[in-house]
């Protein structure tokens, strides 16, 4: 174990993530306390600078998801502050959460992600790109996948199965983020890959699969609400399957320059079993129906030394 520590931990705020982020960091409090350290809980507000200066922790553990948390924000912050924090520095966090972004740079490298094409809204209201989507439709095919390119957990995710419902999923997600991703549906099993920080390296936990109950898709209540879905970990699959899952998982935490732990969201497509990389999570949620406590758990790693060595990476950048 680590020696005692003074750790903030950073959660809430204002994104539509705040509530999942108060359940994760109340989940890491409840460790850090278990593990011998002083914990300073912070619902993150404009106070933020005054409260750390105050408290003056030897850390910060970052559980704040969405803006501010995740785009690089608060780590730029604590880094002009001069408070260790958990986690990636501000340039993944910055590649990880713009889905587009992140996309791009897969493919430039050559891991296998859906087909897609963003859009901003501006280009829609000022250059008339709104008459560019049968070329889109033509392109990538219906089904297509309407994403914001910055929420996470699934907020403002909308399917159009036709022309015709494209136009009201663009609007939906619209509604979340000023740039949207179009991406071509992959029809299979959703599969997650966590990677976290080990003193030989990046090592990649045994692969979850989330399996929804009621809908067609793995959405924001399905996520957080208990009972929405069954996990399976490990992941039921061919062991080629697991380990090329796994190697991708490795190519992309590298690729982006993830640090501490990240999660990667993968689709095993049912006509092909290809897999799909979808994105890059630098704030894996830690409630009690998260993915990486569960990948960690099946790895022998409880959740106290998933903390401990999330706390760790703090200190090694």
């Amino acid at each position: 174990m680590t020696d005692a520590r003074k750790v903030a931990v950073l959660k809430g705020g204002r994104s539509l993530e705040r509530n999942v982020s108060l359940r994760s960091g109340a989940h890491a409090q409840e460790a850090l306390a278990r593990l011998g350290h002083e914990v300073i809980a912070i619902d993150v507000d404009a106070q933020l600078v005054a409260r750390l200066r105050e408290a003056e922790p030897d850390a910060a553990l970052i559980a704040l998801h969405g803006p501010d948390g995740e785009d690089g924000t608060i780590q730029t912050l604590l880094e002009a502050v001069g408070i260790p924090y958990t986690g990636s520095g501000p340039a993944a966090c910055m590649c990880c959460t713009d889905k587009v972004l992140a996309k791009y740079l897969m493919r430039n490298a050559g891991i296998p992600t859906p087909s897609f094409h963003s859009l901003r809204e501006t280009s829609i209201k000022e250059l008339g790109a709104a008459d560019a989507l049968p070329q889109v439709e033509a392109a990538l095919g219906f089904p297509l996948v309407v994403k914001p390119a910055s929420q996470g957990s699934a907020l403002g995710v909308k399917f159009a199965r036709g022309k015709d419902e494209l136009p009201g999923a663009l609007v939906g997600a619209f509604s979340y983020d000023r740039k949207v991703l179009i991406e071509r549906y992959i029809k299979g099993r959703d599969l997650a890959v966590s990677v976290i920080d080990s003193p030989s390296g990046p090592q990649p936990l045994p692969v979850v699969e989330a399996v929804p109950r009621e809908e067609d898709f793995y959405d924001y209540e399905s996520r957080y609400e208990i009972g929405m879905t069954t996990f399976v970990c490990p992941a039921e699959l061919p062991e080629d399957a697991t380990a090329r899952a796994q190697e991708l998982a490795l190519d992309v935490y590298r690729l982006l320059g993830c640090r501490g732990v990240a999660r990667i969201d993968l689709m095993l497509e049912d006509a092909s079993d290809e897999l799909w990389v979808l994105e890059a999570n630098v704030i894996p949620g830690m409630t009690e129906t998260s993915l990486l406590p569960q990948a960690a758990d099946a790895a022998g790693i409880s959740f106290d030394e998933l903390i401990a060595r999330l706390l760790d990476s703090a200190f090694t950048r």
